[in-house]
C-alpha cells in the first residue's frame, strides 16, 4: 500500500510545499491567502461567448461544477433533497456554476433511478429552481454578484441503471475489451446509429427546454467514461459513429450543432476529461492496480483518449485532445470544464482522495500526485491554447491548502477558473468565506471520506453524511453505517 501524509499533519504552507517537493509532485501555493483586492480570483474576468456573442463580466473566478444526484423524484424533477442543495450552491458566491447538476436527457439515460431529468414534464420545476437560486444569490451577493449558470445535460450510456436501480443497464458506444468484462458487458449492449440519433434528438429537446427554463448556458458532458467521452474512442465501431475522428465526433458535434440551431439564444460548454488511464481494480491489500493489458500483442492501449499508449498517463503532444479542442472551437465551444479519467474504473485520478469507496480501491498512488496530473494537463492545454476559457477540477482533496494552490494556478496562468465538486457538499459557501477575508471553517473542509458516494451505491440519497449535520441526523446514516461495518469484515 502506498503510504503518504494526511493533509492536517501541514501546519503551513512551507511544510505543504516541501512535501510536494519531496513525492514530486509538480505544482505550488501561495504562502497565505490573499485580500479581495489582491486575490487572483477576482481578477476582472469577461467571458466572451463565440456562439452568442454575448459578453459575461465574472464575479469571479470560483466555479461550482456539476454533480450526480440521487434524490430527485421518480420523474426527474427537483425534490426538496434537491432545492436544498442548489440554494446552498446559492450561498457559495461563486462566479460559474458550470452546469449545477448532472441532468439526464431521457429516462433511459439515467445512472441511477432518482437522477435528475429534463422533459416537458420536468421543466417548469426546473426552471423555478434556477430562478430560486439566482434570486438568492443575488439577495446575497448583488446583481452583480450572480453567477453565469449552466445546466449539464448527459447520457450516462455504459454506467445507466434499470428503473429499479438494482443493476447496469449498459448503453455503449462500442465493445470495450477490458470495461466490458469489468462491468458485463457485451456487443448486444452497443447502441445502434439509429439508437444514437434517438439520444442525439433528445440532447437538442433537453437544450431547447434548458434555454426555456432561463439557464445562461448548457454543459454537453464528454466526460467519465460517460456515452459521450466514450464515442471518442470508438476506433472499432462501425458506422457513421466510429472509425475515423470526424465520426467519432459526430455524436458529439450533432449535439452542438442541432442545440445552437434550436436554441439560438443558449451558450454551450463541454465537461471534457482530458484524459483516460487504462481500467483499474482491486488488487493485493485492497489497493486499485490497473487491468491487465497484453502489451506483447498490442504495444499500445488505445482505448484511453489522450493517452500516452501506455495506459497510465496522458500525451505530453496533447494530439488527440488538440485536434478535439480545435475542432470544438470551431463550432464556437471555448469553455471546457475539465477533469481527468473516470470515477467508476479509475476514481484515484478523477477525484484524488484518501479513502476507496464501497466499489473501489485503496489509492494506488499518493493522491496529491493525481491533483497534480489534473493541475499539469490543464496548464499544458492552456500553453497550447491560450484562446480556451478552461475551468480545473480536482482540488477537493487539497482541503485547507485548496484556495492557496489555487491563487497559484490562476496567478500563473494554469486556468482561468478553480472548480469545486464535492467540496461544495459540506462546504457550498467556501468561495464566499475565502472572498471575504474569513478563516476556512475547519469542521465544514471536505476529507475526501467518500460517503457521499457510498451512500448512494448502497441505494440511499445523496449527500455529506460526516460533515453536513442535516444528513448526519437522518435516518440513512445510521443505515450506512451499519452497511460499512458489514464490508468492513468481509
Amino acid at each position: 500500500m502506498v503510504e503518504f501524509k494526511k493533509l492536517a499533519t501541514f501546519k503551513d504552507a512551507a511544510s505543504f510545499r516541501a512535501y510536494l517537493r519531496e513525492i514530486g509532485a509538480d505544482f505550488d501555493l501561495v504562502d497565505q491567502a490573499r485580500t479581495a483586492a489582491d486575490s487572483a480570483f477576482t481578477k476582472p474576468c469577461v467571458y466572451e461567448s463565440r456562439i452568442t456573442g454575448r459578453k459575461v463580466t465574472l464575479p469571479n473566478r470560483w466555479a461550482l461544477l456539476p454533480m450526480e444526484g440521487w434524490d430527485c423524484e421518480a420523474n426527474g424533477a427537483p425534490s426538496e433533497l434537491a432545492r436544498r442543495r442548489w440554494l446552498r450552491n446559492a450561498t457559495s458566491g461563486a462566479g460559474i456554476f458550470f452546469g449545477c447538476e448532472a441532468v439526464a436527457v431521457m429516462a433511459s439515460a439515467k445512472a441511477n433511478a432518482r437522477q435528475m431529468t429534463i422533459t416537458a414534464e420536468t421543466v417548469g420545476e426546473i426552471a423555478q429552481l434556477r430562478a430560486d437560486v439566482v434570486a438568492r444569490a443575488t439577495e446575497l451577493f448583488g446583481k452583480e454578484g450572480a453567477p453565469y449558470i449552466g445546466l449539464q445535460l448527459t447520457h450516462s450510456g455504459r454506467f445507466v441503471k434499470t428503473p429499479d436501480d438494482k443493476k447496469l443497464d449498459s448503453h455503449t458506444a462500442y465493445a470495450h475489451p477490458l470495461l466490458d468484462k469489468k462491468f458485463h458487458c457485451g456487443a448486444q449492449n452497443v447502441l445502434s446509429d439509429a439508437e444514437v440519433e434517438d439520444i442525439i434528438a433528445h440532447f437538442l429537446i433537453a437544450g431547447k427546454l434548458a434555454w426555456n427554463a432561463g439557464f445562461d448556458f448548457v454543459d454537453v458532458k464528454c466526460a467519465h467514461g460517460y456515452l459521450g467521452h466514450e464515442f471518442l474512442t470508438a476506433y472499432d465501431r462501425e458506422g457513421k459513429f466510429g472509425g475515423s475522428f470526424e465520426n467519432r465526433t459526430r455524436f458529439m458535434r450533432e449535439i452542438i450543432e442541432g442545440i445552437k440551431r434550436e436554441a439560438p439564444g443558449l451558450d454551450i460548454g463541454v465537461r471534457l476529461s482530458l484524459g483516460d488511464l487504462l481500467p483499474f481494480e482491486k488488487g493485493e491489500g485492497g489497493v486499485g492496480r490497473p487491468m491487465a493489458w497484453d502489451f506483447q500483442t498490442n504495444p499500445v492501449y488505445p482505448y484511453a483518449f489522450n493517452g500516452d499508449g501506455t495506459g497510465l498517463d496522458f500525451d505530453p503532444e496533447m494530439k488527440e485532445l488538440l485536434q478535439l479542442t480545435d475542432h470544438l472551437e470551431s463550432l464556437g465551444v471555448a469553455m471546457i470544464g475539465t477533469t481527468f479519467g473516470s470515477p467508476y474504473y479509475n476514481p484515484h485520478t478523477q477525484r484524488p482522495a484518501a479513502f476507496a469507496v464501497a466499489d473501489g480501491y485503496l489509492p494506488p498512488e499518493e493522491p496529491l500526485l493525481g491533483v497534480a496530473r489534473q493541475i499539469r494537463a490543464v496548464r499544458l492545454l492552456k500553453q497550447k491554447r491560450p484562446s480556451l476559457f478552461l475551468i480545473g477540477s480536482g482540488y477537493s482533496y487539497l482541503q485547507e491548502f485548496l484556495p492557496l494552490v489555487g491563487e497559484w494556478v490562476l496567478e500563473t496562468g494554469g486556468a482561468d477558473a478553480i472548480g469545486l465538486g464535492r467540496a461544495s457538499l459540506s462546504y457550498p459557501h467556501e468561495p464566499a468565506d475565502y472572498l471575504a477575508g474569513k478563516s476556512l471553517d475547519k469542521r465544514l473542509i471536505c476529507r475526501t471520506f467518500g460517503d457521499c458516494t457510498n451512500a448512494p451505491r448502497a441505494g440511499l440519497i445523496s449527500g455529506c453524511y460526516p460533515l453536513d449535520d442535516y444528513y448526519r441526523a437522518r435516518e440513512e446514516a445510521g443505515i450506512l453505517k451499519e452497511i460499512k461495518a458489514i464490508n468492513a469484515k468481509k
